[in-house]
């Protein structure tokens, strides 16, 4: 079965929204692997703070059927659709990866991985020594090699599932 790595994050009742979507993707395909939780700072527009993870997993469906169930994950959470790209959000969970599926209409890889600390520290943490579908380069040597800079923000969380 392909391995799934996703983004969650929330900044909207955080907590309980990231707790809810973990427990819905654990009845929904079993066990996960997740990363520590982390704090960032709202990207794009002045907002409150995320709680963002990567969980981890096998699935037994195409990239397409996923994201739909992972949208009804999000709609069940309060999420709305149709507003500003960059917006305050009950719940986002993004396919980051599938197996090592190369797919531009799908965005698969991600292409957040490589531009948001949020994405890429969390991943590293959890899938070091993974190689990036399409760079071939781990994830713990694109962490390394992440600017500095763009860390700033980023801070643990004691939240655990």
């Amino acid at each position: 079965m392909p391995w799934v790595w996703l983004s969650l994050g929330s900044n909207v009742d955080r907590e309980a929204n990231l707790r809810g979507a973990v427990a819905a993707l654990d009845e929904a395909f079993g066990p996960l692997r997740l990363s520590a939780v982390y704090q960032s700072p709202a990207e794009g527009f002045a907002g409150e703070p995320f709680y963002n993870l990567v969980a981890g997993m096998n699935v037994d469906i195409d990239p397409a059927t996923l994201r739909q169930r992972l949208r009804a994950i999000e709609d069940a959470h309060g999420r709305l659709r149709g507003g500003e790209k960059f917006s305050s959000r009950t719940l986002d969970i993004d396919i980051l990866t599938y197996d090592d599926l190369l797919d531009e209409q799908q965005d698969i890889p991600r292409d957040e991985i490589l531009h948001y600390a949020f994405v890429l520290g969390p991943l590293a943490e959890v899938a070091a020594d993974q190689l990036h579908p399409r760079l071939q380069r781990s994830y713990g040597e694109l962490w390394q090699a992440f600017d500095p800079a763009l860390r700033d923000g980023l801070e643990p969380v004691d939240l655990s599932f």
